[in-house]
């Protein structure tokens, strides 16, 4: 069975930093890309970054880029995001996904496997 659990989300002031983790286990990881979505309040579903679990290579979204930095440990099947000079415009419900296939790519609807969230609050 496939599953993905977040941590590490919280409250933070802006300019802050936090670490999330999203622990993975129920299949070959090096066979998957992951990817960290994120949902605000009223908004759509939508890509943060990715990262390839077999090569390492990332993509990242505009939103992000410069500010947010994904990496894996393939020895703990563990994926993190390290989330820096976060805005309040980041808070959200932040979610990490599987998809079969090694190429990282930030479509919502390439992703199979979901895991249940964690919340995200950048207070200004």
């Amino acid at each position: 069975e496939v599953q993905l659990v977040e941590s590490g989300g919280g409250l933070v002031q802006a300019g802050g930093s936090l670490r999330l983790s999203c622990a993975a286990s129920g299949f070959t990881f090096d066979d998957y890309a992951i990817g960290w979505f994120r949902q605000a309040p009223g908004k759509e579903r939508e890509g943060a970054s990715c990262i390839s679990s077999s090569d390492g290579s990332t993509y990242c979204a505009d939103s992000v880029k410069g500010r947010f930095t994904i990496s894996s440990d393939k020895a703990k099947n563990t994926v993190y995001l390290q989330m820096n000079s976060l805005k309040p415009e980041d808070t959200a419900v932040y979610y990490c996904a599987a998809k079969e296939g090694v190429r990282p790519e930030l479509a919502v609807e390439e992703y199979a496997y979901w895991g249940q969230g964690t919340q995200v609050t950048v207070s200004s």
